[in-house]
């Protein structure tokens, strides 16, 4: 799930829901959450049609959902 998809979710900003994540960044594991790099965003983005007017200025942040049982 992309951080403007859960932003969404808690039905806050990406920006501020961005911000939290930064200022406890000790708190999202790997296993958790990881931050897209250029070329995967560009593969994605090549998936999905969007108007080429604003976008993101960073790359969004993934999050994973725990499988375990």
């Amino acid at each position: 799930m992309l951080d403007s998809d859960l932003a969404e979710l808690y039905g806050v900003d990406t920006r501020v829901l961005n911000q939290a994540v930064r200022r406890n960044i000790d708190r999202f594991p790997e296993d958790f959450m990881f931050q897209l790099q250029q070329t995967e965003w560009e593969n994605l983005m090549s998936q999905i049609v969007t108007s080429n007017w604003g976008g993101r200025r960073k790359l969004p942040y993934v999050f994973l959902q725990n499988m375990e049982f």
